[in-house]
């Protein structure tokens, strides 16, 4: 099994980059971890408060990831992750959870009367979140009013780009000192498509495309071309890391927030909320199946060449062939959030301060479980496995 070439890293480094002028990074210490450190991110509205107890625990722990990838919500949260340096991340994370929660201080009255969230979810959708979303004027003319893509939707984000943009140092993530993968959706083509910045510079549009969701939101363009939350296509941006190339041994913190399997609804209620699970688990488990048989046959491959004499070994055309395996392990760490009593199918838009605040607690005590465990150190790996799981 191979571990991390350094036990101690200074996490701001520029990979090749001019670093910026500021206060010196912060020097994380990294415990023997197998590889790469990767945070996967589902989107989920109001779910996403979980991630947050997630990397609240990763972050005290002294594991910073090397790559975040989300999509919708888990985008926005992994853009101020990686978009911030490592000690101003919980600080920046923190504000806009605070900027998106809603307070009420009678939500006990509520649950007495036996109304729950349903008052303050009909204040959002209603009003908007204000660093976050509000009504869009364009629906006044109603859902066949030729505005655009752009405008076609029930809310405006333009609130959530002053915050994004109050909150996401644009130039230190661009630096690449973490990377950051957003996905999403083309509006025209349908295809898939993840922002790298990697490969290109990221900006506010990236972040705000992962999470435009329709017809809630207007697509955002990039490059001319009109962009969807990549949930309406794949939330479950694991795929990302497990087909990067070159691959690399890594621990992937795969964090879910929707649950692919559940009991059997009895009433439209529960099937509304059964439904939008299924729909946005978006087939976790057979992502995975499909690359442990991938990552298997690339360690088959890797055996096979090796078994052959060396003068076969050298020769060209067998080494072509032999490229397409290799011996790289993929750890995943599968948290998923907890249903919490009383949800709903409008868990998602459930920014209240005691459903945000449930969320972030039961992430946080998920992974310092997962840490205190730490499966990946003890684990009887089979050779020609290359994906291994942990939940």
């Amino acid at each position: 099994m191979a571990t991390a070439s350094k036990t101690r890293r200074r996490v701001g480094r520029s990979r090749g980059r001019t670093q910026p002028t500021g206060a010196p990074d912060l020097v994380i210490g990294r415990p023997g971890l197998p590889g790469q450190v990767v945070l996967v991110l589902q989107g989920g509205g109001a779910l996403g408060a979980y991630q947050i107890g997630v990397y609240e625990a990763l972050h005290e722990a002294g594991i910073e990831p090397d790559w975040v990838i989300g999509t919708s919500i888990g985008a926005i949260n992994a853009a101020l992750i990686s978009g911030n340096r490592p000690q101003d991340r919980m600080a920046r994370l923190n504000l806009f959870w605070r900027r998106v929660e809603q307070q009420w201080p009678i939500a006990g009255m509520l649950d007495w009367l036996g109304l729950g969230n349903l008052v303050p979810n009909f204040n959002t959708v209603a009003r908007g979140i204000p660093a976050f979303f509000a009504p869009n004027h364009h629906a006044v003319g109603g859902a066949k009013a030729d505005v655009g893509v752009e405008a076609a939707s029930y809310y405006s984000t333009a609130p959530l780009r002053d915050t994004l943009q109050q909150l996401v140092d644009f130039e230190y993530l661009c630096e690449c000192n973490t990377r950051l993968t957003v996905g999403a959706v083309n509006a025209c083509s349908g295809r898939m498509r993840y922002f790298d910045n990697r490969h290109e510079r990221l900006a506010v549009e990236h972040v705000m495309a992962s999470g435009a969701l329709p017809p809630a939101f207007g697509a955002i363009r990039i490059d001319g071309e009109p962009y969807w939350d990549g949930g309406i296509y794949s939330n479950t941006p694991i795929e990302a890391v497990l087909d990067d190339k070159p691959r690399r041994d890594s621990l992937i913190f795969a964090v879910n927030v929707w649950h692919q399997s559940g009991p059997e609804p009895s009433s439209i209620w529960q099937v509304m909320s059964r439904q939008k699970d299924i729909q946005f688990a978006s087939r976790a488990d057979s992502h995975i199946a499909r690359q442990k048989q991938i990552h298997r046959l690339r360690h088959v491959i890797r055996e096979l060449h090796k078994q052959l004499p060396a003068n076969r070994q050298n020769d060209e055309k067998v080494k072509e062939l032999a490229s397409w395996g290799c011996g790289t392990l993929m750890h995943v760490a599968h948290l998923l959030a907890p249903r919490i009593d009383g949800e709903d199918h409008t868990k998602d838009i459930d920014f209240t301060s005691a459903g945000i605040q449930a969320r972030r607690r039961a992430g946080y005590a998920d992974t310092v479980r997962m840490i205190e465990r730490a499966p990946w150190k003890t684990a009887d790996v089979d050779p020609i496995e290359g994906v291994i799981e942990y939940v």
